[in-house]
C-alpha cells in the first residue's frame, strides 16, 4: 500500500500538536514560585500545581523558592566605640514573600541579604561598648532584625530572625578582662568583710554600752536603797529610837570588819575594839528583832564591858 504525502503530514501534526501541548504544561512542585515571561516580561506567576502557558510565547523566568531559608554570615572583624577589636559571626533565616519582586527587584537576592545583615552588624555593635557588647546579644539581635527586615521588605522578603553566634575578643583583651573580673571580685569581698568589721564593731559598742547603762542603773538603784535607809534609820533617830542607830552602826561595823579580815595582804591584823559598843549593837539588834516579832516580855540586858581583845585575820 502506497503512502501519500497526506498520509505522512497527518502524523506529524499529531506529533507536533503533541510536543506543543507538553511544552504548555508546566508543574511546580509544592514551596515554589515561578516566574512567566513573555518575550522578556514578566506576566504572571505559577502556583505550585498544573499550570498551562503557551509554548514558544511564554517562558519560565525564575524559580523562586518561597520556603524560610537561612543564610550563613560569615566570621568579619568588629571594632567597638571603645576601640577593642572583636571577630563576629552570625545566621539569617530569610522567607520569600513576594516572587516577582524577589525575582526582578535585586540581583543575587541572598548575597544582597548577606552584605546587608554584615555591614549593619558591624553598624549595630560598633555603636556599643565590649562590656555592652558581650552582655547584651539579645538587644543586638532585636536591632539587627528590626532594620535588615525593614532594609528588605522592598524586595518581596521577610527577614525572620537574625542571630549572633559567636563573638570573640582577643586572647590578650580575654586575659584582661579576667584580671579586672578577679579585682572586681577581690574588692566585693574587701567591701563586704569591711562591712562585717564594721557592724561587729558597733553591736559590740552597743553591747557595751548597754552593759554601761545597766552597771549605772544598778549603782543609782543600790545608791536609792542605801539612801532610802539612811532616810529609814534617820527618822527612827529622830522619833527617839536608839535602836535604829545601834542596827545601823552595827551592820556598818560588821561588814568593815569582814573587809578586813578577808584581805590578802593581811595575816595578822591587831587593833583595839570596843566590845561593849559591838556587843551593845547587837542588843539594838535583838531589840529591834522582838519588837517585829512581838517578843517583849524579857527585856534586854545590859551588856557588860569586856576587856580589850585581839583579833587575828
Amino acid at each position: 500500500m502506497a503512502f501519500t504525502g497526506f498520509d505522512i503530514i497527518i502524523p506529524i501534526l499529531v506529533l507536533l500538536v503533541l510536543l506543543v501541548i507538553f511544552m504548555g504544561v508546566r508543574t511546580v512542585p509544592q514551596g515554589y514560585n515561578y516566574t512567566v515571561e513573555r518575550f522578556g516580561r514578566y506576566t504572571k506567576t505559577l502556583t505550585p500545581g498544573l499550570n498551562i502557558i503557551i509554548p514558544f510565547i511564554d517562558r519560565i523566568g525564575a524559580k523562586m523558592n518561597m520556603m524560610e531559608q537561612v543564610l550563613d554570615v560569615p566570621t568579619q572583624e568588629v571594632i567597638t566605640k571603645d576601640n577593642a577589636i572583636v571577630s563576629v559571626d552570625g545566621v539569617a533565616f530569610y522567607q520569600v514573600l513576594n516572587a516577582p519582586q524577589a525575582a526582578y527587584q535585586v540581583a543575587g537576592l541572598q548575597n544582597a541579604i548577606l552584605n546587608l545583615t554584615m555591614t549593619n552588624i558591624r553598624s549595630v555593635m560598633g555603636s556599643m561598648d565590649l562590656d555592652e557588647l558581650l552582655s547584651n546579644r539579645d538587644a543586638i539581635n532585636e536591632r539587627l532584625l528590626k532594620i535588615v527586615d525593614e532594609a528588605a521588605h522592598v524586595w518581596g522578603i521577610k527577614v525572620t530572625r537574625v542571630e549572633i553566634k559567636d563573638i570573640n575578643p582577643p586572647a590578650n583583651l580575654v586575659e584582661s578582662m579576667a584580671r579586672q573580673m578577679m579585682a572586681e571580685r577581690n574588692k566585693r569581698a574587701q567591701i563586704l568583710e569591711a562591712e562585717g568589721l564594721k557592724q561587729a564593731q558597733v553591736l559590740e559598742a552597743e553591747g557595751r554600752r548597754e552593759a554601761a547603762f545597766r552597771d549605772a542603773e544598778a549603782r543609782e538603784r543600790a545608791a536609792e536603797a542605801e539612801a532610802r535607809a539612811t532616810q529609814v534609820v534617820s527618822e527612827a533617830i529622830a522619833k527617839g529610837d536608839v535602836q535604829a542607830i545601834n542596827y545601823f552602826v552595827a551592820q556598818k561595823y560588821t561588814e568593815a570588819m569582814a573587809k578586813i579580815g578577808s584581805a590578802n595582804n593581811s595575816k595578822v591584823v591587831l587593833m583595839p575594839m570596843e566590845a561593849s559598843s559591838l556587843v551593845g549593837s547587837l542588843g539594838g539588834i535583838g531589840a529591834i528583832a522582838r519588837e517585829v516579832f512581838g517578843d517583849t516580855s524579857t527585856p534586854p540586858r545590859s551588856p557588860s564591858r569586856p576587856p580589850r581583845i585581839t583579833s587575828e585575820g
